[in-house]
């Protein structure tokens, strides 16, 4: 649920800023990526260099960068994150953000933010209680900011009470049921094809590609996190299945078997995303032994594969439909070609002349071109970022 969400952590001084590395690292488990700021006070408790190393980003507290003439865009911080927790949140920097007081760099960032922001309070149990405090929680709550409550049990100063930090693992759980109730896609059912489809040859060889399978794997974990219903009709691939927990995944090898799947599964979905490269033919007559080395020549007879979209797109009713063209050349007038032949909202255009984009790539850089024809370029980016203005679109075209 946290797969490739931004979050921005802002860590005050309080002893419980300690916890703030387990809870990087609990963040960083889920896929999710991390920038950190912190007061001044925080960093007599843990260095920055630790949070730096746990974040693989460095930390920020000033507003200028390392004491130079640049600045850290408190802005652009604000802008970056899906969400912005304070944690450890200390009873100083609650009551001046209630205020309004930008006196440093946390400070600001929160009061441009236009995220959603969480509190994690920490402190003594009389200060927790005070009405003060209580006051200035009041206020943050009625900014619309969200509080994740503080605990009960031993606290610094020897006494038992409320006032810990809530413990990572309970900070963890409380977002990934924010980001479900709140998704751009929630409880929408979502249909995702994904890699390459082997046609057999005979029991050894077959006829594929070299697509990975990666750019569908982010899309489901993308529509996953937006809180849609997710099932993912995956070709051959050797990605990590540990990381589609909680989506659906149909296992399936030819393009008959892709469009048997998304066939039956067609009816009750709201999305479709065919992100599948799927074989255009495939053997007429596969052979049911292995087909020895004899001839100097050996010719193959192919037969066309079902088109999924166009089937599929043929029959759409209420679902908004999704493709993909990856082309080489005259890449866009193929592309809106594709997108009106099979009934498309919309295609996302690849290029294999483009660096780093394309098969076996980490990265992809795309074009959406909508109904209207309009394109819309985005920069080269890694495919978990690709994923989320792909499903930000959709969600665009929902609303």
């Amino acid at each position: 649920m946290l797969h490739g969400k931004k979050i921005l952590l802002g860590v005050c001084g309080s002893i419980a800023a300690y916890k703030t590395a387990f809870l990087i690292r609990l963040l960083k488990k889920e896929g999710a990526e991390v920038q950190v700021i912190m007061t001044g006070s925080a960093q007599t408790f843990i260095t920055p260099l630790t949070l730096s190393t746990l974040s693989e980003n460095p930390v920020l507290s000033d507003f200028q960068k390392d004491n130079s003439s640049q600045w850290n865009n408190h802005v652009e911080l604000g802008l970056w994150a899906d969400l912005m927790i304070i944690a450890p949140a200390t009873a100083n920097t609650m009551a001046k953000m209630a205020s309004g007081i930008t006196d440093n760099l946390l400070n600001a960032v929160y009061l441009s933010a236009r995220c959603p922001v969480a509190f994690a309070p920490a402190m003594d149990l009389d200060m927790y209680q005070h009405p003060a405090i209580k006051k200035a929680m009041s206020e943050l709550t009625s900014y619309g900011n969200l509080f994740i409550d503080a605990e009960f049990g031993e606290l610094a100063s020897g006494l038992i009470g409320d006032g810990r930090m809530a413990e990572p693992e309970n900070i963890i759980t409380y977002l990934e049921s924010h980001f479900e109730q709140t998704g751009k896609l929630k409880g929408k059912n979502v249909l995702i094809t994904a890699g390459p489809t082997y046609e057999p040859i005979d029991p050894v060889r077959y006829i594929g590609n070299h697509s990975s399978g990666k750019m569908g794997l982010e899309l489901a974990q993308s529509a996953k996190n937006e809180g849609a219903l997710v099932t993912l009709i995956l070709g051959p691939n050797a990605l990590n299945k540990t990381l589609l927990e909680g989506i659906d995944v149909v296992d399936v090898a030819t393009a008959k078997e892709m469009f048997d799947a998304a066939d039956s599964r067609f009816e009750n979905q709201d999305i479709v995303i065919l992100a599948a490269a799927v074989a255009d033919y495939s053997p007429t007559q596969p052979a049911k032994q292995k087909i020895k080395k004899s001839d100097p020549e050996f010719n193959l007879t192919l037969s066309k594969t079902i088109d999924i979209a166009q089937t599929l797109g043929a029959k759409k009713q209420k679902q908004l439909m999704i493709g993909f063209a990856l082309e080489t050349e005259n890449e866009l007038v193929n592309a809106q070609s594709k997108l009106k032949k099979k009934n498309l909202d919309f295609i996302v255009l690849n290029s294999l002349n483009e660096e780093g984009a394309g098969f076996q790539h980490d990265t992809n850089k795309i074009t959406i071109i909508s109904s209207d024809n309009k394109p819309k370029e985005f920069e080269l980016k890694s495919k978990t970022e690709v994923a989320k203005d792909i499903i930000d679109e959709i969600a665009a075209q929902l609303s």
